[in-house]
């Protein structure tokens, strides 16, 4: 039995960050991947091939409605055939970075199959079995599929599958509006699908901030027809076209789609596992339950990314690894903080969140303070002619920044000084003293902490100060 310092299963963001930084630090490690490549759902399913698809569907769009503005018709619709292949080109220039021969070469030894427990020390792949001193979970998660009568038989497409498609949906429904449900139904609507979206929820974007969700709300339903606080209950296939009924209220109504795409949220990878085995325990929806340093209920067992249920970001992974080697390889104790976790959500225009929504804060009793400005005030948007969005800053009464939300083009760029603000302890007075290139995008920024020194300037003991002294003067 080969015996390693440490056994990662899953090669995914998480797993290959525990796996390279254990191998560099010279722990003696096993890589188990169950797919054919490395590279996880982000790189194969999730964030590259979605992104290229959005960016795709960005251009069609941006070519239509510039050639309509100088007066030139334009029909037709985009070839998801060429689209996808534009997209396994994207997949494989970066899987270079995560071949097989690259770990190889690190000196990770590299197992393809099923990972399974065979006690809290032994991993089972195929006919080898293993022993790990640590072993780190980062088996991912995967679409979940609800209950819904006649679903299966009827057929659907989810991330796993959409981008292997060839013909475009004249009709299409999805099921769900968080940001993947969101990201590919308005990227199938300028491939040119009709999109209806039916969400459970009777908001869109529960968790971002409600000025973010206003706006981007009203942008979305000019191209996509968006059904809230809405079920789909059964799905019937009818030569070839599928049957939805959906309740609203108590009320039903029929809708005739060519296809259905499930996008209600992930499930955990955990279930093949065979933690009982292992001791190790999960919740009841299946994820590893985890303490602040990433440690299952078994202490020398970790897990990390979409499968501890934290959080489901290739980028909370990758940290989550670099955690994870710091406490099971160097055995120098850090937890994982949760507090300031930035997403992106990549409609068009973007969605950029940090830290706590204005909700969240009142909930919190927090005092604090808000400084908000629409896209239109800054010059750049304006030349660009994409000053739909806002930006706003949340602090606490001493301009610490608490939460950071904005809703334009390339937000998840632009919004990066405020993640470093954050990290640095800056407070919003200090993203008003730098030095902003005009013109440019992240000038949102300055004008917004600009209303935090007009605050200051009008109102408290600045003015009194300031009467006293031109008095004096006088």
């Amino acid at each position: 039995m080969k015996k390693y310092d440490v056994i990662v299963i899953g090669g995914g963001s998480g797993g290959l960050t525990v796996a390279s930084g254990a191998s560099s630090l010279g722990a003696k490690v096993a890589l188990i991947e169950k797919e054919k490549h490395l590279g996880g759902d982000c790189l194969h399913v999730g964030c590259v091939p979605s992104k290229s698809f959005i960016k795709a569907a960005k251009e069609i769009h941006s070519a239509k409605e510039k050639a309509t503005k100088l007066g030139l018709e334009v029909s037709g619709e985009g070839s998801l055939k060429k689209i996808n292949e534009r997209i396994k080109s994207s997949i494989d220039v970066i899987q270079h970075h995560d071949s097989d021969e690259r770990f190889i070469n690190m000196g990770i030894d590299l197992y393809k199959g099923l990972g399974v427990f065979t006690s809290d020390h032994t991993v089972k792949i195929n006919d080898d079995v293993i022993y790990g001193k640590r072993i780190v979970i980062a088996t991912g998660s995967r679409a979940f599929i609800p209950p819904i009568k006649g679903l299966k038989e009827a057929g659907f497409l989810t991330n796993e599958n959409i981008f292997n498609q060839e013909k475009l949906p004249k009709d299409l429904l999805v099921i769900g509006a968080g940001p993947v449900g969101l990201e590919l139904s308005q990227a199938m609507a300028r491939f040119g699908s009709n999109v209806t979206v039916v969400e459970r929820s009777k908001t869109l974007l529960s968790k971002e901030d409600q000025s973010i969700r206003n706006v981007a709300g009203k942008l979305l339903e000019k191209e996509l027809t968006i059904l809230l606080d809405s079920d789909v209950v059964h799905v019937e296939k009818r030569n070839d076209k599928k049957i939805v009924s959906v309740e609203k209220n108590g009320v039903m109504s029929k809708l005739e789609v060519d296809e259905i795409l499930v996008a209600v949220g992930r499930t955990p990878n955990s279930d093949t596992l065979r933690l009982e085995n292992a001791g190790v325990t999960k919740n009841e929806k299946g994820y590893i339950t985890t303490n602040a340093k990433l440690q299952t209920s078994v202490s020398h067992i970790y897990a990390v990314g979409d499968v501890n249920g934290k959080f489901a970001f290739t980028h909370v992974a990758g940290e989550e690894g670099k955690t994870v080697v710091q406490n099971a390889v160097l055995g120098i104790p850090k937890k994982m903080n949760y507090e300031q976790i930035p997403w992106i959500i990549y409609t068009d225009p973007e969605i950029f969140h940090i830290g706590l929504t204005e909700h969240e804060i009142k909930e919190k009793g927090i005092t604090y303070s808000e400084y908000e400005i629409p896209l239109n005030d800054v010059d750049r948007f304006v030349a660009d002619h994409q000053s739909n969005g806002s930006i706003k800053i949340l602090t606490n009464s001493k301009g610490k920044i608490i939460g950071a939300h904005a809703i334009g083009k390339g937000a998840g760029d632009w919004m990066q000084t405020v993640i470093y603000a954050i990290k640095q302890r800056k407070k919003i007075g200090d993203l008003s003293q730098m030095i902003y290139p005009y013109p440019n995008h992240a000038a949102a920024i300055q004008r917004t902490a600009d209303l935090y020194w007009r605050e200051k300037l009008f109102s408290g003991i600045f003015p009194k100060l300031t009467k006293k002294y031109i008095k004096w003067f006088r």
